[in-house]
């Protein structure tokens, strides 16, 4: 049986197990958890190294049926083990009762949301090495100042210690894509709560953001700010010249008066 990409699905099969054996290589198991997903396995090149050596740790999970089909043949001691399913519908909780690890070759298409699913799953998920476009890797993980630090950036960061570990060049996918991709990995820190509730602090993040080349003062003056927090001078400055700790302050002030 042969397992074809589809182009709907974001699918760019990784051929290299070199490479493979590497993002394999990159999980630290930060947190001691028990359980591994892989999202995402395709033709099982990871899946292969993963069973080899986590045999009774990690789960798969593809909405893909013809790679699950596939895989159960493949692997049929490990067939309750391959679910075929929407990570992004999938309720965590339900299936694994303590924390896991995540890894995969991310579908291009999806990738974005499965780090917010992650990130509503963070008391669960402790770590994740994920590959993803190269774009994204460089977004999410960059740093305050930088034209590409983003929403994701910030929010992912508030909760994970984010590392961009390395390049992948096209030709070792199939089909071969039109850009480079990259492996990131994330630690959960120990940041448990934020000082504010947290959809303040994330409708700040955003809306500052999706107006980035305005002041914070301009790109939030949607939100009715009260006069004491307009005032403020940090709102002279845009959002990607803010730290994760400033949108956290502000959140936090901003909270306090919207409370009154």
């Amino acid at each position: 049986m042969q397992v074809k990409p589809k182009k709907y699905l974001g699918q760019h099969f990784l051929k290299d197990r070199n490479i493979a054996s590497k993002i394999v290589d990159s999980l630290s198991f930060h947190g001691d958890y028990k359980t591994l997903l892989e999202i995402g396995p395709g033709t099982g090149i990871l899946t292969g190294i993963l069973f080899d050596k986590y045999p009774d740790t990690t789960w798969l999970i593809d909405i893909d049926g013809e790679s699950i089909e596939f895989l159960r043949e493949k692997y049929p001691d490990k067939a309750e083990k391959i679910i075929k399913g929407d990570f992004l519908r999938m309720d965590l909780g339900d299936i694994f009762k303590n924390g896991i690890g995540i890894i995969g070759n991310f579908p291009y298409n999806i990738s974005s949301q499965i780090f917010f699913k992650v990130l509503e799953n963070r008391d669960k998920v402790s770590e994740v090495v994920g590959m993803v476009q190269r774009e994204v890797a460089l977004r999410i993980a960059s740093d305050p100042g930088n034209k590409i630090y983003g929403i994701l950036s910030v929010l992912l960061g508030t909760f994970y210690n984010i590392e961009y570990l390395f390049t992948v060049s096209p030709g070792v996918f199939y089909p071969v894509p039109k850009v480079k991709s990259a492996v990131i990995r994330l630690k959960r820190n120990g940041r448990r709560d934020l000082p504010c509730r947290e959809d303040v602090f994330t409708k700040i993040v955003k809306q500052g953001f999706q107006n980035r080349r305005k002041t914070l003062r301009n790109a939030l003056k949607i939100l009715n700010l009260p006069k004491q927090i307009s005032e403020m001078k940090i709102l002279d400055l845009r959002a990607e010249q803010l730290s994760i700790d400033d949108f956290i302050e502000l959140s936090s002030k901003i909270d306090v008066l919207w409370k009154k």
